[in-house]
């Protein structure tokens, strides 16, 4: 069993509690994520950029699956965070120049398919490599999905999925978005040998994967819970992605419109999915605290309206919050306090905003990652307690 994601060292315990017979490997999971387990070894690097232990993990992963026989079985445990985990970067590219790469494209606003079609391609593990080493042994993926329509290709940048994605597309990620191109990374996307295993590859004919978890089951039980204390709840989107901001926009016509409809004095709304921060300021922030920051301004103070926006991993960016609380007397408070929300969300600061309101929401690492969560509670009927 091998592994990697935020929620793999959870995931192995799992597996552990519920496997009957022989069990070896090794999952690598985000510092602070890590859970002890009896049979599996538990290793644990940076994210969201990549560091040498992570790069080590990968090359101990690749090392465990190679050599299998067909009478092998690999069980692989991916969730959101193992693309940057699983870091071992392809003959010729520095680490150095992986994290310079990733720096730069999680400050770009680009998306994770995009983020990921990138990483896929300068790795040596990623994108259907990992499957590739393991043949002739039987694959099978477990994966918590993070993603918006749940596609393994794109879960932990697909280690055992064959990548329907080119060199060609690679590169235009990074050109779309202004990256300045390490000559090395140059080199290998120019090379063939950088293309990834495609759909159809013959020793895929061995391999199987499975989503476990997703987003939906988590707003399904958010709702569950919502209409069992007597509140009605709706799903507006499981899969948002995009701005942060224009993510609240869109969150904000549809609070407008339930306000405008008398009867639904109550109810509340749900969403999955994740937003992307384009950064632009100096600030300190992850996507959930800037899409409420962003709801906020656009909602003004309305009576009523209650919100959180936390990511499900625990962390919001490379913050230690998951998120923050919005409340209808939020804006007033800041005026209170002098603090001017425009400035904050101009250069990104949205975690001072919410911090110095004492409304962040810090859970700790929950060890699963089931992408973004976020609730807006609408009622008619308070008092703005």
């Amino acid at each position: 069993m091998v592994g990697a994601g935020k929620a793999a060292a959870a995931m192995a315990c799992a597996v552990e509690e519920h496997w009957e017979g022989e069990l070896s490997g090794l999952v690598v999971t985000r510092y602070g994520h890590g859970v002890a387990c009896q049979k599996i070894e538990i290793l644990e690097a940076a994210h969201p950029v990549p560091d040498a232990a992570g790069n080590a993990a990968a090359k101990k992963i690749l090392a465990l699956v190679s050599g299998l026989t067909k009478d092998d079985l690999v069980l692989f445990l991916g969730s959101g965070g193992g693309s940057s985990l699983l870091s071992l970067p392809a003959d010729k590219i520095a680490l150095e120049d992986k994290q310079v790469i990733t720096n730069a494209l999680l400050a770009s606003g680009a998306g994770i398919g995009e983020i990921n079609c990138v990483r896929k391609h300068l790795s040596a593990i990623k994108g259907g490599r990992l499957a590739l080493a393991a043949a002739p042994a039987r694959v099978c993926g477990l994966l918590i999905s993070d993603v918006a329509n749940d596609d393994p290709a794109i879960i932990a940048s697909g280690p055992t999925v064959a990548d329907p994605s080119t060199r060609g597309e690679a590169r235009a990620v990074l050109h779309r978005y202004g990256i300045d191109i390490p000559k090395s990374v140059e080199a290998f996307l120019d090379d063939p040998r950088s293309e990834t295993p495609k759909p159809g590859h013959p020793q895929f004919e061995n391999v199987k994967n499975f989503i476990v978890a997703n987003a939906d089951d988590a707003l399904k039980a958010a709702a569950r819970k919502s209409q069992e204390g007597g509140i009605p709840a709706i799903i507006f989107d499981c899969a948002v992605e995009g701005g942060a901001r224009e993510a609240a926009a869109a969150h904000a016509d549809a609070v407008r419109a339930v306000l405008k409809d008398s009867i639904r004095p109550q109810c509340v709304l749900l969403s999955g999915g994740e937003v992307t921060v384009t950064l632009q300021g100096g600030g300190t922030g992850g996507p959930n605290t800037e899409f409420l920051l962003a709801l906020a301004l656009e909602l003004g103070s309305k009576s009523g309206v209650w919100a959180i926006a936390c990511d499900s991993d625990g962390i919001d960016g490379g913050g230690d919050n998951a998120g923050a609380f919005l409340a209808p007397d939020t804006l007033k408070r800041a005026q209170t306090q002098g603090l001017e929300p425009q400035d904050y969300l101009a250069r990104n600061d949205s975690y001072s905003f919410f911090n110095a309101l004492g409304t962040l929401i810090r859970t700790g690492p929950t060890r699963t990652n089931v992408n973004d969560f976020r609730a807006i509670l609408i009622d008619l009927c308070s008092q703005d307690h």
